[in-house]
């Protein structure tokens, strides 16, 4: 095994009868939706954060321009920054990303679990490993969807206006 940091570990071996299998596919659309749900929203979160803060730091240095447009940019920076936020809030980026993380890593840890006939799936022959597989994946899809249900209606409740 090489020791050069630049390589990528290889998968380990998925038998044909396994990768042909429903709860084999399930598995890896899953993992490979929420891994890249997580990572979009990875992205969308922190690039609002960047741009929301080069904006706030934006605002003292406009003191450094004449007064007329200081008090332009200094508004209009701040009311981007507003907008932002209210995207992010709207969006919950944050959220979703460590939500669609825990779930995608929840289902790697799946994946080898079954890849190496261990924990839940030890000592089962293959058909019943599968059904063991497509059971837990759909409870772990669940759990993810059922938490998603909460916070969206959590965000939904706390952005209603006092009285509506």
């Amino acid at each position: 095994m090489s020791n050069d940091k630049n390589t990528t570990p290889q998968e380990p071996p998925v038998p044909e009868s396994v990768q042909a299998h429903p709860a084999w596919f399930r598995l890896i659309d899953q993992l490979n939706w929420y891994d890249g749900k997580s990572r979009y929203c990875q992205r969308w979160f922190k690039g609002l954060k960047f741009t929301q803060i080069a904006l706030a730091v934006l605002i003292p240095a406009t003191s450094l321009l004449p007064a007329e447009s200081a008090k332009w940019t200094a508004s209009i920076a701040g009311a981007l920054i507003a907008v932002l936020e209210a995207v992010q809030q709207m969006n919950q980026y944050s959220t979703l990303w460590v939500m669609y993380r825990a779930t995608a890593e929840r289902l790697k840890h799946e994946k080898y679990l079954f890849l190496s006939a261990a924990g839940p799936y030890k000592s089962l022959a293959e058909p019943e490993r599968l059904v063991a597989l497509a059971e837990r994946v759909e409870e772990h899809v669940s759990t993810e969807h059922a938490n998603w249900f909460n916070e969206t209606r959590r965000a939904a409740t706390a952005q209603k206006p006092e009285g509506a």
